[in-house]
């Protein structure tokens, strides 16, 4: 697919067990798609919810443009998202289980408009991580080890 990644959130599939993803379009003013397009957001702390009937993305940060005039953005302002009724109304039955939220894992640009993936997650326990971690480090010492092993034979 041909889309310019603008921002990820990194720290996401760290705390969070990714149980599903979504696109969704982003309702932006023009001088917020022209932050964006500068690569000027941040994703760190923002989530989504379901309001009456609303998909709509929270503390989401996108700088003010720098040749902006008076009428320049709010930056952490609430944004919609833009998605058809029927997934708005299996996300918010989704949200309602115990444990499920939904966080943007990256902000991006397909064919000339700005998207989001979306993530329905649920929240990591500090024991979780910690395995994860165990888990790729273990990885990449196999990995080290064949490696070393082929340069060797």
């Amino acid at each position: 697919m041909n889309f310019k990644t603008v921002t990820e959130n990194r720290k996401a599939r760290h705390e969070y067990h990714i149980v599903e993803t979504f696109e969704a379009g982003l309702a932006l003013t023009g001088t917020e798609v022209k932050s964006l397009r500068a690569g000027r957001a941040n994703l760190q702390d923002s989530f989504a919810r379901v309001d009456n009937a609303e998909l709509l993305l929270y503390n989401m940060h996108i700088s003010p443009y720098d040749q902006g005039n008076k009428f320049n953005h709010e930056p952490k302002r609430t944004r919609k998202l833009l998605m058809h009724k029927a997934e708005i109304w299996r996300l918010l039955g989704k949200t309602r289980e115990k444990g499920l939220t939904l966080i943007p894992l990256k902000v991006y640009f397909k064919r000339g408009i700005a998207k989001v993936e979306l993530a329905l997650a649920k929240g990591k326990k500090l024991y979780d991580r910690r395995s994860d971690i165990a888990a790729r480090d273990a990885r990449r010492e196999m990995d080290r080890v064949m490696k070393e092993r082929s340069r060797l034979q």
